[in-house]
């Protein structure tokens, strides 16, 4: 679906990015960098129809060597904040022929606002409304090689969300301000092993997968 956007407001966020802590390393760091504006330019040009046609015409046989062209910029932004946000982190990168698995630690917050990451005129975010909160709820980690290892998994038990209970049956956007994560107690869980942690053991996994919980 292709839809005639006004210039001045076609690439707003919800929130202000460049207030944003972009301290490297941090997941804040890695969405800022996923969802940042790039320009397309030389041999990454887009293909413009209304450009083509304001040329030759509203002709139908047009030759593809004498489409045009254009410089253009291109963001990636959130239309739809999910009820529940899944982030996957790339964690190996290329070595020559070979895979290399990262094992940087990468900073991630109890709460996290998507606010700078979404668009204006995101769909289901109230009125008014600058922030796009989520609480964190489970993580899953990976220890190993990129030829072998082990999957583990942090889960919080923790009572009922009603705001994402409403959003998912409902389709009802949070109106009601909450900021603080939700309450309830974190567990490690290796295959049958399943141990009570501290919040700050679990902030300092090397995660691989963040799940989040939308809570305003």
């Amino acid at each position: 679906e292709v839809l005639t956007e006004d210039p001045e407001t076609a690439f707003c966020t919800l929130a202000n990015r460049e207030d944003l802590n972009l301290e490297e390393g941090s997941i804040h760091h890695c969405l800022y960098q996923f969802t940042r504006n790039e320009k397309l330019t030389e041999t990454n040009k887009l293909l413009c129809d209304v450009c083509t046609q304001r040329h030759y015409g509203p002709k139908k046989n047009i030759k593809s060597e004498k489409y045009i062209y254009t410089n253009a910029k291109k963001q990636m932004l959130i239309s739809l904040a999910p009820p529940i946000l899944t982030l996957h982190l790339k964690r190996f990168q290329q070595a020559g022929f070979n895979l290399r698995k990262v094992t940087r630690h990468i900073k991630f917050p109890e709460v996290i606002d998507l606010a700078p990451f979404c668009t204006a005129k995101c769909k289901n975010v109230a009125e008014g409304n600058t922030k796009v909160l989520y609480s964190l709820y489970g993580v899953v980690e990976h220890s190993g090689t990129m030829r072998s290892g082990h999957y583990t998994a942090y889960a919080k038990m923790r009572s009922m969300n009603n705001h994402l209970s409403d959003l998912v049956l409902r389709g009802q956007a949070p109106q009601a301000l909450e900021t603080e994560p939700v309450k309830g107690q974190w567990f490690h869980i290796s295959d049958t092993h399943v141990q009570a942690v501290s919040v700050s053991k679990v902030l300092s996994s090397q995660a691989y997968l963040l799940f989040y919980e939308r809570l305003l």
